[in-house]
């Protein structure tokens, strides 16, 4: 038997990295200030870590899967300069009014649908009622809720500090 472990969700763009819109290039990524910190902070507590991220601009044909994939593998490889990892980068490449047909849909996995965390825990062996996102939207904070999960809205700051006093409240029944 599988012991089950919490798990940490986080949005990218805005919350693990500077959102400068439709982010997908190497060059144009720049960490939030406690990113790396965050995740090797949970990570050293046993949490699982995963990104689960809108990714319109595919749909959009801004840029592809490919280079998603890219900048996904150079902040895995940061991450692992660092001592820790991202367990999963789960991704949801539709949109209903994108350019490219194949991405041209609603789907339950673009948040607000809870679909990327339902998957992450199927996938993982995830501890629903001790776990929680961060995100920067309010469709993050509704895709938590969903998937019955906590929530906290990040606005900016360190991410690091702010994981902690979410951790801290949600451990004393805050939910976000």
């Amino acid at each position: 038997m599988t012991t089950r472990r919490p798990a940490l969700f986080l949005d990218r763009d805005g919350v693990l990295n500077v959102d400068r819109g439709y982010v997908s290039r190497v060059e144009d990524f720049e960490w939030i200030e406690g990113a790396i910190d965050c995740v090797a902070n949970f990570k050293r507590r046993g949490w699982f870590v995963f990104v689960v991220t809108n990714q319109s601009g595919i749909a959009r044909g801004l840029y592809t899967e490919e280079d998603m994939q890219t900048l996904h593998a150079h902040m895995a490889e940061e991450l692992e300069k660092a001592g820790t990892a991202i367990d999963h980068f789960y991704y949801a490449p539709w949109h209903e009014a994108g350019e490219i047909a194949r991405y041209r849909r609603e789907s339950i996995d673009r948040k607000p649908g809870p679909g990327m965390l339902l998957q992450a825990m199927a996938d993982f062996p995830v501890n629903r009622e001790q776990s929680f996102l961060i995100g920067d939207k309010q469709t993050d904070m509704e895709a938590a809720r969903a998937a019955g999960v906590g929530a906290f809205l990040f606005t900016g700051g360190n991410l690091a500090t702010f994981a902690e006093w979410a951790l801290a409240s949600f451990e004393d029944g805050v939910r976000g």
